[in-house]
């Protein structure tokens, strides 16, 4: 399996002078807009190289377009159900929403005193499929919202990861070509899990929004690092 994690395009909070100033689920930019637009252009047409394994067993490339995409994945967040938008579109795919893959710490702002986090509500079913109706939503994604705690810790975080992690492995051997629409600080400890790193170690993979990272799963122990972090869809001033 080829799994492709992509950041989401630029929202509203990652725009924000004062981080003070954010929202729960914050919308995406107009430059996040065309991110997610050239994203899907990419995902597409775009130039891409794939592996062919000789029977010498040496590994050798070769050049095709477009990324062959075959299940389309996102969190439930706004900003990535903004972003899987035009890449289902050019691909012609109906995107799955997979909770799990949200961004670290929930739904929730920071309000301070005694106050500290606090936890909001995630987007319904009704509110999701009212805008999104072709998405694809888990069975149990009810009307109550998908977020409903309070702020989540840097323990429960990492525990996330590594099921997402396993379900990746569980994946592999009977999935082509996967792609995630997640988060930044998630798709960092998503990668730790998956590489079996220590969380609490020295390495950050940090991700520009619509950022590409490739890793080849066969459902052992052991992947092939494509790459990680890649923007080539974007010119530099449309890099965040």
């Amino acid at each position: 399996m080829d799994l492709f994690i992509i950041r989401h395009g630029q929202s509203g909070n990652n725009a924000l002078a004062n981080i003070r100033d954010r929202e729960v689920d914050p919308p995406l930019t107009d430059l996040g807009k065309r991110q997610a637009e050239l994203l899907a252009e990419h995902l597409a047409s775009g130039e891409t190289h794939d592996r062919i394994t000789a029977d010498t067993g040496n590994t050798k490339y070769q050049l095709r377009q477009g990324f062959g995409i075959t299940s389309l994945f996102t969190s439930a967040m706004y900003r990535s159900l903004q972003t899987v938008q035009p890449v289902a579109k050019a691909l012609g795919m109906a995107p799955k929403i997979w909770v799990d893959i949200h961004e670290e710490g929930g739904m929730y702002l920071k309000h301070g005193g005694d106050e500290g986090l606090v936890g909001y509500p995630g987007r319904t079913r009704s509110e999701i499929l009212s805008e999104f109706p072709d998405y694809q939503l888990p069975v149990d994604f009810d009307d109550d919202g998908w977020w409903n705690k309070g702020h989540e810790d840097t323990a429960s975080v990492l525990v996330r990861a590594a099921k997402v992690a396993k379900q990746l492995h569980e994946m592999a051997p009977n999935e082509d070509r996967v792609a995630i629409i997640s988060h930044g600080g998630f798709m960092n400890a998503l990668l730790t899990a998956l590489f079996g790193q220590d969380p609490a170690g020295q390495m950050y993979y940090r991700h520009h929004n619509t950022a590409i990272s490739r890793i080849s799963m066969d459902g052992s122990e052991v992947q092939d690092v494509r790459y990680v972090n890649r923007i080539d869809h974007l010119s530099p001033e449309q890099v965040s």
